[in-house]
Formats: structure tokens, sequence, C-alpha cells
């Protein structure tokens, strides 16, 4: 770190431009974000589940956002919808990405089984198992990103 021009490295205070760069570099990779998310989630559990779980659940249920915009909602809130919100709208992208440049550019290389799956299964069921199913997959298409992310596959 550099110092701040007094004599004192301040905490935080300007780095080089090196630095910098590492620091994003670290950061840009998938492995790093996923041990962060992970991290996040055991901090989080342990604190729910310690002697302090009075503040975890002042800090859960804090309102904040603007209120003209009807979005002074709860970090609960903040969490379950803003945050997934952005994980579908990066997802898309990488979905457009894939169909631009990647992947699926070539129909015949791309695998319709996957696509295939739902309207399949979805087909034999009758009333609420006909509707629920793409939310399990969902979730379940989240953590596997997570993993993924976060072996390095």
């Amino acid at each position: 770190m550099t110092y701040g021009g007094r004599g004192s490295p301040g905490l935080f205070g300007r780095v080089s431009w090196e630095e910098a760069r590492r620091v994003a570099d670290i950061l840009r990779k998938e492995t790093i974000g996923g041990a962060l998310l992970l991290g996040g989630a055991v901090v989080a559990m342990a604190w729910a589940n310690s002697p302090w779980a009075d503040g975890y659940e002042a800090v859960r249920t804090a309102h904040f956002g603007p209120a003209v915009l009807h979005l002074r909602l709860d970090l609960k809130t903040w969490a379950a919808d803003g945050l997934l919100a952005i994980f579908f709208f990066v997802a898309g992208l990488e979905l457009k990405r894939e169909f631009v440049a990647g992947e699926l550019r070539h129909l015949r290389r791309a695998d319709p089984k996957p696509a295939l799956a739902w309207p399949s299964i979805s087909s034999t069921g009758s009333g609420p198992s006909r509707r629920g199913w793409p939310c399990p997959s969902s979730r379940s298409c989240r953590r596997g990103c997570v993993s993924m992310a976060s072996t390095g596959s």
C-alpha cells in the first residue's frame, strides 16, 4: 500500500495502479466470487445462530430505499428479489453471448435434450406439480453455477 503523503499509511488511502489492477484481476476470477459468496453464507449462518441473533434480525429487517418509487424494502426483500433479478440479468447476458458468439451460434451443436426435459416431465403431471417444476430447477441452476464457479470448473 502506498502512503498518503503524511508519513503514515492510510487504511483507505490511494494505492498504486499496479496494486489496484492486481486486486481487480483477482476479484474478476469466478472462484473468488464463489468463495466470497460461500464465506458470506457461513458468516450469516453463524451470526443468525449465535447469541447476537437479535442483531442479525435487526439488520435483516432494516428498511431502506426510495419510498417515492415504492422501493422502501427490508434487506431480506432486497436480497431475495433484487439480487435474483441481477443474477438472471447476468445469466441472460451470458445466454445472449452464447447465441451470438458461443456454442449456441450453430444450431447443429446445440443439445436440445435439456430444453425438452421440462415439457416431457410437466405433460405427465397434473395440478401444482405441473406449475412448480421450473422453480426448483432455477434454484438448482443458480446453485450449480456457484459450485462450478467456486471450484473453477
